[in-house]
């Protein structure tokens, strides 16, 4: 079970240094084409969808305002669009139950409620910081009470024992980003075909009882899970994508898992802001804790809200027992073709 837990987290770490090897100086270009906030928002999503890391978006966002070619005012839209691109990930994760049913429409709504939350706050908040800046003016101020703080290294544990091997493969196949891409697909069928396997037919009776009873018992322990495992690991994709298969295993139930959702969200915002803090910059630090400013607020309303995300996810879920094209659909609308519409539109 760890051996092929270890493949699953090692599948999305190659499948996003694959997207890295041939995204990563389109995001730059993107970033940097304009000035008006309702394109950043799109910008951010397409951006964060291509090379399937908000870290790596918010991580170019913050050398681009320290440099002085973004304003903290334009950046935070891209921001919020960071956080919906990110949730590819765990979207397309779920795709690979797609062969069954029944554990597929589960394992979707389970993936979703967290795209679907961002979205939502997105909703909520976009356009109150269009015309305030509220996250900007809250941000400067918490900037400057950690002014001269200083930032520290730390190194995630997954990344020490999944990046070498990411890029040996990636080496292998000759840096190759679609050859990278396919190999880390097929690792994550693998994977997600073994464990939900091993799941049902050898632990499923123990493993729900430990995370109904320990790790998922009320929303305040999966909340902070949520956190501290994201702080830990440094990347949203990873512990959000691990809870798709349990869902889809029937192991947790949707709101179970929607408070951990959250959690994740704030701790993807841990690392950027203790990096930010290493630079001395003050706009840096700003854009770190406008992120995590905007996913404080998201919890504070929906969190009380949560039968709406909820709701929502399970309507669109039952949808693929209808119609498993449905799925795609979703991803290339709100990814790729929409995002891409507006900017092209917009620009």
């Amino acid at each position: 079970m760890l051996f092929f837990l270890y493949l699953f987290i090692l599948s999305i770490t190659l499948l996003g240094d694959a997207f890295k090897l041939f995204g990563k100086d389109f995001a730059e270009t993107l970033l940097n084409t304009t000035s008006n906030p309702i394109v950043g928002l799109f910008i951010g999503i397409l951006a964060t969808s291509i090379i399937q890391s908000s870290s790596t978006t918010t991580s170019i966002l913050v050398g681009m305002v320290a440099g002085g070619l973004i304003s903290i005012e334009g950046a935070i839209p891209i921001v919020m669009g960071a956080n919906i691109g990110t949730t590819i990930t765990n979207t397309l994760v779920s795709l690979t139950h797609i062969t069954r049913s029944r554990e597929f429409s589960r394992a979707f709504s389970g993936a979703i409620v967290h795209d679907i939350f961002n979205l939502l706050s997105v909703a909520v908040f976009f356009p109150l910081q269009y015309f305030t800046n509220f996250l900007g003016h809250i941000a400067l101020w918490m900037e400057g009470l950690f002014e001269g703080a200083g930032g520290f290294h730390f190194l995630s544990p997954v990344k020490a024992l999944t990046k070498p091997v990411s890029e040996a493969i990636i080496s292998l196949l000759g840096d190759n980003s679609w050859l990278s891409a396919l190999a880390a697909i097929i690792l994550l069928f693998i994977a997600l075909k073994f464990m939900v396997d091993i799941m049902k037919s050898l632990v499923l009776s123990r493993v729900e009882g430990f995370f109904s009873k320990y790790i998922f018992r009320n929303t305040l322990t999966a909340l902070v899970f949520g956190i501290v495992l994201t702080s830990i690991v440094q990347t949203s994709a990873i512990t959000t994508s691990i809870i798709v298969p349990l869902v889809g295993a029937g192991v947790l139930s949707l709101t179970q898992v929607f408070p951990y959702t959250l959690g994740a969200n704030i701790g993807t915002t841990v690392t950027a802001i203790l990096a930010s803090l290493v630079t001395q910059n003050a706009a840096a630090v700003a854009v770190a804790f406008a992120h995590l400013l905007f996913n404080i607020s998201g919890i504070i309303i929906f969190l009380p809200l949560s039968w709406i995300p909820i709701k929502l996810s399970k309507k669109l879920a039952r949808l693929t027992l209808r119609n498993r094209l449905i799925p795609f659909g979703f991803i290339l609308l709100i990814f790729f073709l929409i995002p891409l519409a507006c900017i092209y539109l917009l620009r």
